[in-house]
């Protein structure tokens, strides 16, 4: 499994991601992370949830954390934020990023994808969850892999 994983993404392209993931968290209290797995028997938006309190993102202070989840061989991604956003944004919130986001997966870039799709994140949620002097990145920078 871990094969496909690495084919998907170089060590190189996954630290631009890491990157991408502390620049995007410099502007906002909101907390971003990407998991990447091969496939999923379970519909992605559920698998979303369930890896989100797996990996402890629903333990935010102000429940602004962000999940980019993504099934490879499923060819299918999710964008899902806690309630904090949620309940502060409108419904169509994460469209514009997953746009910017798939139409790099259509051409093969996943790791400009993710990268664009980390930034528009942090941008959204700066909007509604600026970055405040006593801010302490609350979950890690890490791209969690299944």
């Amino acid at each position: 499994m871990s094969n496909n994983i690495e084919a998907f993404l170089t060590t190189e392209e996954e630290q631009d991601i890491i990157e991408a993931i502390r620049q995007a968290e410099l502007n906002t209290s909101g907390e971003i992370r990407v998991h990447i797995e091969k496939s999923s028997n379970v519909e992605a938006t559920n698998r979303a949830l369930e890896l989100f309190h797996t990996l402890k993102m629903d333990n935010t202070k102000l429940q602004n954390a962000v999940l980019i989840y993504v099934a490879i061989e499923d060819k299918t991604f999710v964008i899902y934020g806690d309630k904090g956003i949620n309940n502060a944004v409108e419904n169509n919130f994460w469209d514009s990023t997953k746009d910017v986001m798939q139409s790099h997966f259509k051409n093969g870039d996943f790791k400009q994808g993710l990268v664009e799709g980390v930034l528009k994140s942090g941008e959204q949620l700066q909007k509604y969850f600026p970055y405040e002097d006593d801010d302490t990145n609350e979950l890690t920078n890490e791209i969690s892999k299944g």
